[in-house]
């Protein structure tokens, strides 16, 4: 309970003395004429991985990452089953390029949360709407080719089955970023994450988890049956 408390504490510090930061950036970006617009971006990047870091040192994490020297330095598609949370943390603190989340658009509700989330190029999907997931595609699509790396957890929302190695079904359309952008996909598997949190909710834990990062490949580059499915295909 302690930890929550003083996770609590710092999450609300750190998006309260926050505002300033993004209120600078945004005013150096409308007066600068030279303004160097993804530097500012990397300065957003790293502030908020610091934030994320300390927040999983609070909880006392311990992670172990196999796989790192798989993920290519070039905007790429990360595709990862989601369990908890701290999948976010756990990853984002460790993309070395700009990345951004694919979100659910209920996270528009958080004032500060979610002008940082915009701020570092996430996208809020609309999963109850077609035409608004398609926009979003397009979107993230756009992203890759800007340069900015997309990370999606295709199940759609957090699995809470008691079987840490069943899935639910990966949403095929999330594979289309890769498909129409041409950029490698990188299957991310987490495992541990519930045990921090959501397993004994408001209890958190000290507890070991991994995270795998995968070989990447093409989406066109697979057989037709297996691009056909390529959802399935990455699970």
């Amino acid at each position: 309970m302690i930890r929550f408390i003083f996770l609590v504490l710092f999450l609300f510090s750190f998006l309260l003395f926050g505002i300033p930061m993004l209120v600078i950036e945004w005013a150096l970006g409308k007066c600068m004429k030279h303004f160097n617009q993804e530097a500012s971006d990397y300065r957003c990047l790293r502030v908020v991985q610091w934030a994320f870091k300390v927040i999983l040192w609070i909880t006392g994490v311990k992670v172990t990452v196999i796989g790192k020297e798989n993920v290519p330095d070039e905007p790429v598609l990360f595709i990862a089953n989601h369990r908890s949370y701290f999948d976010i943390l756990l990853t984002y603190s460790r993309c070395k390029r700009l990345t951004g989340y694919v979100a659910k658009k209920e996270m528009l509700r958080y004032p500060i949360l979610r002008d940082w989330m915009k701020r570092l190029y996430c996208l809020f999907l609309d999963r109850d709407n077609p035409k608004e997931g398609l926009k979003s595609i397009l979107e993230a699509i756009d992203h890759i080719k800007k340069g900015i790396s997309i990370c999606i957890f295709p199940e759609g929302t957090r699995n809470e089955s008691d079987d840490i190695l069943e899935m639910l079904p990966f949403k095929e359309g999330s594979l289309k970023i890769a498909e129409k952008s041409g950029c490698p996909v990188v299957p991310v598997a987490i495992t541990g994450t519930a045990e921090i949190f959501e397993n004994h909710i408001p209890i958190m834990k000290s507890s070991q988890v991994t995270i795998e990062f995968g070989e990447p490949f093409i989406v066109k580059e697979l057989e037709p049956a297996k691009r056909k499915f390529a959802g399935a295909y990455t699970q």
